[in-house]
């Protein structure tokens, strides 16, 4: 068995067709080529931890758990035990499952929990987005647990796919320039809790690029974890680490939070576009059913004849974006505890009325935008522009792996804010998430991704908040042609419908997809951002004309959206193609 170095494009077989065309592009970065399995993730040591278990017998299951355990240790900004997320895992037998082990509300949350005796929403310490408040209980260990137990390949045991990050852990990893750039950068919010500081800071005196660096608190989390399993993060020593610390903070999660929590088995939506099946995340995620929404929107028109680049396209791409995002405001939550129409949003005949009142020469304002299935109930004191608008995170992450048989994951996994709620419990390591913030914390203020989210999304005891991740697979014939999903708070959304226009309508090979300037549209606030240097002034100006606010997105993010962890499977020759995202340094696919 061989590695195949990275290629330059030469030649695609597109999905759209069954002809191989010359193409003469070239990517920033060339896709990997792999005729057995591959991994691509947001850190190079992350997707070696996938490989070294494709290598080993495993499938892609083994693969990308131990991968998501590694990005714990290494790309602690989002990859974490004290998190959750979603997991797709297509089998080569046929069936599709979704794990959904997204963080669930503590025993003692309540629905007005992050408001203060002014009624306005909280910030800083004790708020939804800062501290030992901000967490909901996290399913990370007990999902990628639930997913090595069901669909692993059975060759691989829970001890050894924790092996990789607890031996990057204890012995330590090279920090890169991008991961010494990311501590430093979240040194504000990491600052204010002293085992944060200790830890990610290095006491305040900071990582650098080409520092060893050694977390023994965490290996040790990982040996307890390998010894007693992975139960143990909720019912053993790590578990009363957690609950103790709560308890000392004033905070929410109990060990009786920890005890009860349990991932959940989902079945994935499905949807056509072009003749391309698509299978990707249901509610909890809105992510999924947002991306087929406007698929089915999209359809009736030529978007290849339109130019990937050209006004007329992003002017309809933020059309139907406003829409999709107007009916996740209002119906979409948790469907263990509200009923989400998905049926009925997904209907073609209610999609097609949706873009009746849709003009080629002038965009739509958001404000009159309604709910497409009924009165809007978002509160009348809505403030649809007010100032809780704020940038969205890019502190999830997304990995994909294809192993030789054909399984294939797309996973999609989240601490929320950059490092979380900021908080490190004291002799474990673990970064704490502030998923709360994902809820509803008062109608009509927008969370911090800038989102207006609706009743259907409030806070209640036991319940998943609403999320934007939408990892997602592509077939084309009954094979799978793709495995795609992003990080970037609502932005993930719209990443992954671009991603799949560019390899569906424009017909490009899966490097230049995944690397090509995307926007975004979120209905509130109304604006069309875009990457730096994704627009040009002729283009910027016939949208301008024709009523849209653009923005260009925000320098500290690099003025970039999203990291799309891609991988593309030629239909003539089986060939897996990994493109790793270059907004992300450090992101690599590696396969054999």
């Amino acid at each position: 068995m061989k590695v195949l170095r990275p290629f330059a494009v030469r030649l695609v077989i597109l999905i759209a067709g069954s002809a191989a065309l010359v193409v003469p592009l070239r990517a920033q970065r060339a896709a990997v080529q792999a005729e057995h399995g591959i991994v691509t993730s947001a850190h190079v040591l992350a997707s070696e931890a996938g490989l070294e278990m494709l290598k080993r017998g495993g499938n892609a299951v083994d693969a990308a758990v131990a991968t998501g355990l590694a990005l714990a240790t290494v790309y602690p900004i989002a990859g974490n035990l004290g998190g959750g997320g979603f997991m797709l895992i297509h089998l080569t037998g046929g069936r599709d499952v979704v794990i959904d082990y997204r963080e669930t509300a503590p025993a003692a949350a309540t629905r007005d929990m992050y408001l203060g005796p002014d009624g306005n929403v909280l910030t800083g310490p004790g708020s939804s987005t800062v501290g030992w408040r901000a967490s909901g209980v996290p399913g990370s260990v007990a999902g990628f647990a639930l997913a090595l137990e069901k669909y692993g390949s059975g060759k691989i045991t829970w001890a050894e796919v924790c092996e990789p990050a607890r031996r990057l852990a204890a012995d330590g990893h090279l920090i890169t320039q991008g991961g010494a750039a990311q501590l430093r950068a979240s040194e504000n919010h990491l600052g204010k809790f002293a085992e944060s500081k200790r830890i990610f800071l290095k006491g305040g005196a900071h990582w650098a690029a080409g520092d060893l660096w050694k977390q023994p608190d965490l290996a040790a989390t990982f040996a307890r974890l390998q010894k007693g399993g992975p139960r143990e993060f909720y019912t053993g020593e790590t578990a009363r680490r957690i609950a103790s610390a709560m308890a000392q903070n004033h905070g929410t999660i109990t060990l009786e939070d920890l005890k009860a929590y349990k991932p959940a088995e989902r079945v994935p939506l499905r949807g056509t576009y072009r003749g391309h099946v698509i299978v990707t995340m249901p509610p909890p995620s809105s992510g999924g059913l947002a991306v087929l929404q406007m698929l089915a929107m999209l359809e009736p028109f030529d978007l290849g004849a339109m130019g990937h680049t050209s006004a007329a396209k992003y002017h309809l791409f933020a059309e139907v974006m406003r829409r999709a995002f107007r009916d996740r405001a209002e119906y979409l939550g948790d469907p263990d505890f509200s009923s989400v129409p998905v049926t009925q949003l997904l209907d073609r005949a209610y999609l097609k009325r949706r873009m009746t009142d849709f003009s080629p020469d002038k965009a739509t304002p958001s404000s009159a935008v309604e709910a497409g299935l009924g009165p809007a109930k978002l509160s009348q004191d809505s403030t649809l522009n007010s100032q809780f608008f704020a940038a969205e995170s890019t502190e999830t992450t997304h990995f994909s792996v294809v192993d030789a048989a054909g399984n294939a994951v797309a996973n999609t996994y989240t601490l929320n804010g950059n490092f979380g709620s900021g908080v490190t419990v004291p002799g474990t390591g673990v970064l704490l998430n502030n998923e709360m913030d994902d809820f509803t914390a008062k109608l009509g203020v927008k969370n911090m991704f800038g989102l207006l989210q609706g009743p259907a999304n409030a806070i209640q005891p036991g319940k998943r908040p609403l999320s934007a991740m939408t990892p997602t697979m592509v077939f084309k014939d009954g094979k799978l042609r793709l495995v795609t999903g992003s990080p970037g708070g609502p932005t993930i959304i719209n990443t992954v419908l671009q991603i799949l226009i560019n390899v569906i309508d424009h017909q490009m090979p899966v490097a230049q997809a995944v690397e090509a300037p995307r926007v975004h549209h979120q209905w509130m606030q109304d604006t069309l951002t875009y990457e730096h240097y994704g627009l040009s002034a002729d283009t910027a100006a016939v949208l301008t004309a024709k009523g849209h606010t653009l923005k260009e997105r925000a320098s500290y993010e690099g003025g970039y959206q999203g990291d799309a962890e891609t991988i593309f499977i030629d239909p003539a020759t089986n060939l897996r193609h990994g493109a790793a995202d270059p907004r992300k340094p450090d992101s690599r696919a590696v396969g054999y």
